[in-house]
């Protein structure tokens, strides 16, 4: 078979690259190449435990993709030869003009004595995998989640609300340490455990101790141990990567396919999208462990659409590691980087942060307290990070703040922002969060 375009991996990075490539390219012959018959939703993959009425209605339908003429090959790439411009599956080998990696990642399974043991899962993005998982999982009593990162957060939340005893283990000192300041995250974790979510943070897993090769209990390094029934480990991905060195690829510090502003790796006509492409950080250009499904769709977009030239110019210069999640009655974001992080790269900071009702007068039914955290640059004022954490408004308001992020706003100008405001809709023109938040902080640059 000899295709124009060729796509390894149909997750949400693959499926966008391909579909941006037959959308820019439309004469081009475009092929996916993947594993998987089924592909998930890799945002949904928390709420098969509990919102969701079955995990077939996280499937992510590609009959619109067909629709548009890309075709669909159902095996597994095992070589690439560059030289021969070709792609070796378990039955056949296909030609490309074109190759795009999207191979996506694989949950770290860290070497802790006994995790092998029955009953001890991770959280891939694998249809057949994860139906064992929330089959054990529906039929446990106690469930120990090792991770408090967002997916952590997320399962922790939805196994709960099926009646589960769930403690949650974080090595950090907080929930959601990655993107939240203790002030921020403190808030997060009250919610879990006003939920009925236990929570061990500063806690480090020892064993897992088991039963008849079952597990049973997780000990801890402080010597705490916690009886359970399941255990789930989501203590992060690791890129697939594989192919791409056994292809000759240049692979970055951090162990993911380098790449350029537009997605080219280091062998001609080869880009790289997603969980496997290395990503920069906005503010420091360092290279990050990045690994979001909206991050892997904008790279996607970018590859797809340049790659028989640059069609479009890439104006933003990095990641801003911008996310939303959602656990029952509270909602966050975070974009950019922490105060922590920010010291802790070297920046001098100046912090805004304001709390308020998100709508006006505070008396009606569907309010709720929205609180905004804003770091800037102590000298221009240059927004760095932005965190957010409120009700159902937390997802379009932290866009706001990452779009202000990408587009070098200061403390002035949020603080002078334009807004619509409705009562049913938003915190009160006099009391927005963003802006007054900024205010103090724009007035101290002011006055200098």
């Amino acid at each position: 078979m000899k295709y124009d375009v060729v796509v390894i991996g149909g997750s949400a990075a693959g499926l966008i690259a391909a579909k941006s490539a037959k959308l820019s390219y439309p004469d081009k012959k475009v092929l996916i190449i993947r594993k998987e018959e089924i592909s998930l939703v890799p945002c949904g993959i928390p709420y098969i435990f509990s919102r969701l009425n079955t995990i077939d209605d996280d499937i992510m339908g590609i009959d619109p993709l067909k629709k548009l003429g890309i075709d669909f090959l159902i095996d597994e790439a095992v070589r690439v030869d560059i030289g021969l411009k070709k792609v070796f599956t378990l039955k056949e080998s296909v030609e490309y003009e074109k190759l795009v990696f999207a191979t996506g990642s694989t949950p770290f399974v860290p070497p802790i004595e006994g995790i092998e043991s029955e009953g001890v899962f991770t959280i891939p993005k694998d249809y057949g995998y994860l139906k064992g998982v929330l089959k054990k999982v529906k039929s446990a009593k106690k469930v120990v989640v090792i991770g408090a990162g967002f997916i952590g957060v997320e399962v922790s939340d939805e196994i709960r609300k099926d009646g589960k005893e769930v403690t949650l283990v974080e090595a950090l000192d907080r929930v959601l340490p990655l993107a939240f300041d203790e002030d921020i995250a403190s808030v997060v974790a009250d919610k879990l455990k006003e939920n009925g979510v236990k929570i061990r943070v500063s806690s480090r897993v020892k064993r897992f101790i088991s039963s008849e090769g079952k597990v049973s209990s997780v000990e801890l390094e402080n010597g705490e141990t916690i009886e359970t029934d399941a255990v789930i480990v989501s203590i992060g991905y690791r890129p697939n990567t594989g192919l791409a060195k056994e292809a000759g690829l240049f692979i970055g510090k951090n162990g993911s396919i380098w790449t350029d502003e537009y997605l080219r790796t280091s062998e001609q006509d080869v880009f790289a999208a997603g969980d496997c492409a290395e990503h920069k950080d906005f503010f420091t250009r360092k290279a990050t462990k990045l690994m979001l499904a909206s991050t892997a769709t904008f790279d996607a977009r970018v590859a797809g659409c340049n790659l028989y030239g640059l069609k479009v110019i890439r104006e933003n210069k990095g990641n801003i590691s911008i996310f939303s999640s959602a656990i029952n009655g509270l909602a966050m974001g975070a974009a950019g980087v922490t105060e922590v992080t920010a010291r802790i790269e070297g920046f001098e900071v100046e912090v805004g942060k304001f709390t308020a009702i998100d709508r006006h007068p505070g008396t009606l039914n569907d309010k709720s307290i929205q609180t905004v955290k804003l770091v800037f640059s102590k000298h221009n004022g240059i927004l760095l990070g932005a965190q957010v954490v409120t009700g159902k408004s937390a997802g379009e308001l932290i866009n706001i703040l990452g779009l202000a992020i990408q587009k070098g706003m200061t403390a002035v100008e949020l603080a002078t922002l334009q807004v619509g405001t409705h009562p049913l809709l938003t915190a009160a023109p006099t009391m927005y969060p963003i802006i007054i938040a900024a205010e103090g902080v724009a007035r101290s640059i002011c006055l200098r």
